[in-house]
């Protein structure tokens, strides 16, 4: 444990306009500390899609103020008595999540499935704590309080500019390509091939499938994506009849669009018999196109869904990156820059990742 003696500081949205780029500095005030917490000096933050969503209230009524950034890297200052595999001084980082109920009879937290608890489920921003305890603030700041239990050690042979992404969109793509058997002898689909999608390709890869489609809306992205890694490329809009060529030649999927105007049955029939799709975007509202069950029947077709990933796959997907040396294709930007990063996010000029660099002399300026 060091000093608590720490002013945090970060950009405010304040409403629903701060995703224009009208998002505040300022000072905030963390959760109460307990014994089971950690404070992050924070030195890189990813920009994800899912801060957008917050920023707009787009997934329901954000309590503003907001600090957006759950793909949190930086050094631990300070670590409670109970937290038993951090130290102070370790490079560290935290994704989506940051706290379940953790209880010994919890259905999910005691099977490894904490990122789907449904009895405590808090979010690295914009979540409201039990019992008083405050509100949670993301990475588009000075520093960070999360519970121990979803601090995650970062391994050596990982820039950190690196391993920010991987936290929450890395890990997105990670978790259901391992669950639902990406490996040899697979054929894996990557459907949007931006910030989460590009991940998908190259972890997908990591795992060892056979071949990777990239699947996006234009030709443009054609050369990008295969350089990648991808071995193959399908342009939605440009290919004509690309769900008759490749009818039934994948196995799995992976859908990172967010649009309710998405062509999912397209998708599925690009599915080989008893093929799975899995959807990771979580568009606003919800909403999906309708699916045809003669579609899923005749298919004998699997579709689910994923979000994020337990502690410890993340620590699995780190050790992973670092073992094949995966390098995500990131942009840093000062933090002084986040509204003009969010700006350009949104318009989706990002290739493919854009992280925040949050430094001392930039931050004591602001």
């Amino acid at each position: 444990m060091a000093s608590s003696d720490v002013k945090f500081q970060g950009w405010l949205g304040l409403d629903p306009e701060s995703v224009k780029g009208k998002m505040q500095w300022g000072e905030f005030e963390p959760k109460k500390w307990e014994e089971e917490d950690v404070d992050i000096e924070i030195s890189h933050c990813g920009i994800c899609g899912s801060d957008l969503h917050m920023l707009r209230s787009g997934w329901g009524q954000t309590p503003y103020p907001c600090v957006v950034g759950h793909e949190i890297v930086g050094k631990a200052v300070r670590v409670g008595k109970n937290v038993k595999h951090i130290k102070v001084g370790d490079r560290v980082g935290v994704g989506a999540q940051a706290r379940s109920c953790l209880e010994a009879d919890c259905p999910e937290c005691s099977h490894g499935l904490e990122n789907h608890c449904a009895r405590e489920n808090t979010n690295t921003y914009g979540s409201i704590y039990p019992n008083g305890l405050g509100k949670s603030y993301g990475g588009y700041a000075t520093h960070n309080r999360t519970n121990g239990h979803f601090v995650i050690k970062i391994p050596d042979g990982i820039d950190s500019a690196d391993a920010a992404p991987m936290m929450c969109g890395g890990v997105t793509m990670y978790s259901p390509l391992r669950r639902y058997g990406c490996g040899p002898g697979k054929t894996v689909g990557i459907v949007g091939v931006g910030g989460l999608g590009h991940f998908g390709v190259l972890f997908a890869k990591a795992l060892g499938a056979d071949k990777v489609v990239g699947i996006s809306r234009k030709s443009e992205k054609r050369e990008e994506v295969l350089k990648i890694g991808a071995d193959e490329y399908i342009a939605t809009d440009d290919d004509g009849d690309w769900h008759k060529k490749n009818k039934r030649t994948i196995d799995l999927i992976i859908g990172t669009v967010s649009s309710a105007k998405m062509p999912l049955t397209q998708y599925l029939g690009l599915l080989k018999v008893g093929g799975t799709f899995v959807q990771v975007g979580a568009p606003d509202g919800g909403e999906l196109p309708p699916v045809n069950a003669f579609t899923l029947i005749g298919g004998s077709i699997k579709v689910a869904g994923s979000g994020i990933g337990a502690p410890w796959e993340i620590e699995e997907m780190l050790k992973l990156a670092a073992e094949k040396n995966i390098k995500p294709w990131v942009q840093p930007r000062p933090i002084s820059d986040a509204n003009q990063a969010v700006v350009d996010m949104e318009a989706g000029k990002a290739r493919y990742r854009y992280v925040l660099e949050v430094k001392k002399e930039i931050t004591e300026k602001l």
